[in-house]
């Protein structure tokens, strides 16, 4: 994610009145959001949507700030509510001191919402089981600042836009600069104020009795979409159903498929435009990321192979359209290159609503140094789990043009590693994964100085050349030979550079700074090195007994900085705290390095914090761990649910089945590592080279897979 989490701003002196920067980004850890790409609701516990990050938000605009309810003379007092899935929400409430002649409440509100795409709708129904007739006044108070989204996110608090009143429509509407809101009641309110944003019921329930209003909400641009929504009929993935003996498994996984099918948006640059044609692709999360992130989307689409190659090809292609083509270093655009981001042109606000101290990326921005490799990788497997050869075809001219980069850019540096530094002084400080300002720091607490060679960075260079020389060679291209001898001269490279050595033996530095030194701290970047080919047996060995130390392995996934390092932060966004797809790629590392042993237990604690986290992990969380206490601790403003944090549930579950595909080869492997801790279980759902696949795993361990026609299954 952007480093803007982190890094705030203060206001600016002299600053308009009306507008204050708080310097703090809200927090959302206990909010509930619901959604569907493009659009999304941020709301309180009991379903009001009043304050901080609250909203209904569409194409990285708030379009409604205020939504709340309340019945004069009477308190609502909260009982429940929550997501029901990932676009509806429910909530109940009691009125106070309606009709009651016992200590027993009588009048119930039920506030149901659902998001669609440009819409909300919110439902409220109220309801007497009691004895006497009530007679109330229900209102309905709604605003909005139109505020866009990193203005929200940076803390500022805008005024009001004033709203215009539809009275035949019983309907209030706000627009500024191309975003137009319509908040539209039915049956219309008995009064209807603008200047308050208030919509009022006059209501009288006899007993047994009920009423209902259904409150419709819609925004758009007037230019459209930047992204436009998924078609909801048009999933490019089967859905998979799980059944195990381990009821918090089935619920992750299900919990993150509806919500992945929710984070969905298409491509407006596909082949045809036709919404049912469009290339599909995960927006990285809600709320602050809700569109393209290059590095969000390929780990994704790549964690979700087990359920079909549509939504990888999507992302590749999406990815594909946009890649470098020029050297432009105020974007940090470069031929071949793939994209960090894409925003929505930075909305700007007339007279003294303009403010200049919020730092903003460009709205198609270049600032990561790993998502062209990991672009390869993606097509490399996306190949091999049965991506039609045609479509990978098309695709080798942008593959060879990725590689070129690498090729390039690790030569700019004199080294033959791929490095990277902010030219700009605007863009990201870190452009790896890692990308808050303070991420990447020696052992001792001292930042390093860019240029700087990630380690992860490299194996992903080495894994993209490896497989890039696979595809150059089945698809009859030449350079394979070439990329293979450049990855293993990449190797030599890593071996003797990177790895240093403390009390505990030899592992690798997370980076090498500006004058080559190792960047020496200790980190959750290991598990990101195995499996991809970069370390041979003994050195995976060293890492798989680092990752399970307890100094890593919080007992609720892996800390991305050692607990022992100074400068760790349970808190901090990428020194300490957890995050999910970290601890997965580990995990997967783990069993392709043949260490599933080492796997088991991070897996464990990834589905114990899902339970502590109602099945949604969330994008990070605190890195306390499990013995500081039984539930993990939320990183207060993660995003909830995040691409690859819901993806990671797949990548865990494929991890544990030891699932592998080479529909070239005509092989399935399947070789269960961890499963039986989660057995008796059985899925349905998985897909491989079009076709269904379903793996079952009995209490004694014995397998048994039914796979596509024409495909061989091995079994470990």
């Amino acid at each position: 994610m952007d480093s803007t989490t982190q890094s705030q701003t203060s206001g600016a002196p002299g600053a308009a009145p009306h507008l204050v920067a708080r310097s703090l980004q809200p927090f959302v850890h206990d909010a509930v959001i619901s959604l569907c790409a493009p659009s999304f609701v941020v709301s309180h516990p009991d379903g009001q949507l009043d304050g901080g990050a609250d909203g209904f938000y569409h194409g990285d605009v708030r379009a409604l700030a205020r939504l709340t309810v309340a019945v004069e003379g009477s308190a609502l007092a909260p009982l429940s509510g929550g997501l029901e899935g990932a676009d509806q929400a429910g909530f109940r409430a009691v009125l106070r001191g309606l009709g009651e002649v016992t200590a027993d409440p009588v009048v119930a509100l039920c506030r149901r919402r659902t998001v669609f795409s440009g819409r909300l709708e919110e439902l409220f129904e109220v309801s007497n089981h009691g004895t006497r007739h009530v007679r109330f006044r229900l209102t309905v108070r709604a605003s909005t600042d139109l505020a866009p989204m990193e203005r929200v996110k940076s803390g500022h608090v805008l005024d009001d836009v004033p709203a215009e009143a539809e009275e035949d429509a019983g309907a209030l509407v706000w627009s500024r600069g191309g975003f137009a809101v319509r908040l539209l009641s039915t049956p219309a309110p008995d009064e209807l104020d603008p200047a308050t944003g208030r919509l009022s019921y006059e209501i009288e329930l006899a007993p047994g009795q009920s009423w209902s209003a259904l409150l419709s909400g819609t925004a758009a641009h007037d230019d459209g979409d930047q992204f436009p929504a998924a078609p909801a009929d048009r999933v490019p993935w089967r859905t998979p159903v799980l059944r195990s003996a381990d009821r918090r498994l089935d619920r992750w996984l299900a919990q993150s498929v509806a919500d992945l099918d929710r984070l969905r948006l298409t491509d407006p640059l596909s082949d045809g435009n036709a919404a049912a044609r469009a290339d599909q692709f995960l927006a990285a999360g809600a709320p602050w990321y809700l569109t393209l992130f290059g590095r969000d989307a390929i780990w994704a689409a790549r964690m979700l192979l087990p359920l079909g190659t549509d939504l990888a090809a999507g992302t590749l292609r999406t990815l594909a359209r946009r890649q470098g083509r020029i050297a432009d270093p105020a974007t940090e655009e470069q031929p071949g290159k793939m994209l960090h981001e894409v925003r929505r042109t930075t909305h700007e606000f007339t007279g003294t609503a303009l403010v200049t101290d919020v730092v903003v990326l460009p709205p198609v921005y270049y600032g990561t140094v790993d998502a062209t490799p990991l672009w390869i990788t993606l097509l490399h497997d996306a190949w091999r789990w049965g991506l039609h050869a045609e479509e990978v075809e098309r695709l080798l001219p942008h593959a060879e043009s990725a590689l070129s980069w690498m090729r390039d850019h690790a030569e700019t540096g004199g080294d033959g590693l791929l490095r990277y530094i902010d030219q700009t002084g605007r863009g990201l400080a870190n452009q790896g994964w890692k990308d808050s300002d303070d991420a990447i720091r020696h052992r001792d607490g001292r930042l390093a100085a860019p240029p700087i060679a990630l380690c992860e960075v490299q194996a992903y260079a080495y894994e993209a050349a490896r497989g890039g020389a696979a595809l150059l060679r089945a698809f009859g291209r030449p350079g394979a030979d070439g990329w293979e001898e450049w990855a293993e001269r990449l190797a030599d490279r890593f071996r003797k550079r990177f790895w240093v050595e403390d009390a505990r033996g030899p592992y690798p530095a997370v980076a090498l700074d500006r004058d080559g030194r190792p960047v020496d701290s200790v980190t959750s970047g290991f598990g990101h090195l195995l499996g991809t080919g970069l370390l041979n047996r003994e050195e995976s060995a060293l890492l798989a007994a680092r990752l399970t130390a307890s100094d890593l392995d919080s007992g609720h996934g892996l800390r991305t900085l050692s607990s022992e390092s100074a400068g760790f932060n349970p808190y901090g966004y990428h020194t300490g705290s957890i995050w999910p797809h970290d601890t997965a790629i580990a995990v997967h590392g783990l069993v392709r390095a043949g260490f599933p042993q080492a796997a088991a237990p991070l897996a464990a604690g990834l589905l114990t914090a899902s339970a502590g986290f109602d099945a949604r992990l969330p994008e990070l969380f605190a890195g306390h761990g499990s013995t500081v206490g039984a539930q993990p601790a939320p990183y207060p403003a993660s995003c909830r649910p995040q691409a690859w944090s819901a993806a990671a549930s797949v990548l865990v579950l494929r991890s544990a089945l030891g699932l592998e595909a080479d529909v070239p080869g005509g092989t399935v492997t399947v070789a269960p590592t961890f499963a039986h801790e989660y057995g008796p279980l059985g899925v349905t759902g998985l897909q491989v080279a079009g076709h269904p696949l379903e793996i079952t795993v009995a209490a004694d361990g014995t397998t048994s897979a039914l796979a596509p026609e024409g495909l061989t299954v091995v079994r470990g």
